[in-house]
């Protein structure tokens, strides 16, 4: 049987609050729930970094506070 997987915050655009890189736990600032939460963050493809400030679009949602991260198309970039 497949896990359930948890879309609800797949597409986000984030705000590196805590340096994200491999074999660390970086953190994320995204809109939830009506507010602003931080989620625990690691890169999505396990080699990327994303420095404080970074905008990031999140990839996948591992409840119930975990996130990983890629970096935001230029496209999304553009739109801002």
């Amino acid at each position: 049987m497949h896990k359930e997987v948890d879309k609800s915050l797949t597409g986000k655009i984030g705000r590196v609050t805590g340096r994200i890189g491999p074999g660390t736990v970086g953190e994320v600032m995204l809109p939830f729930h009506g507010g602003t939460s931080a989620f625990h963050a690691h890169p999505f493809d396990k080699s990327s970094v994303f420095n404080v400030g970074d905008k990031v679009l999140v990839i996948y949602y591992e409840p119930p506070g975990t996130v990983f991260v890629d970096e935001l198309p230029d496209v999304l970039k553009a739109a801002r």
